[in-house]
């Protein structure tokens, strides 16, 4: 699974970085850096992350036309 970050959106209140560590990660106090390949294992917190954010700046995969692995 493939996921997108609108960084334009993004306001850094680091929701996904404390529900998915291994793909979410802070630089900085405001820089989001993320992979946008997401193992299977942490598709759960990936989609927790996703409704979490309160600016919606995460889609998954199958919702930007991405595609699924």
């Amino acid at each position: 699974m493939r996921i997108v970050v609108d960084l334009t959106r993004c306001q850094a209140y680091a929701q996904c970085v404390f529900l998915a560590p291994q793909v979410f990660e802070l630089h900085g106090e405001e820089a989001l850096l993320y992979s946008a390949d997401v193992p299977d294992e942490q598709l759960d917190r990936v989609r927790q992350a996703v409704v979490a954010c309160p600016v919606r700046a995460i889609l998954l995969g199958e919702e930007v036309g991405v595609g699924v692995r």
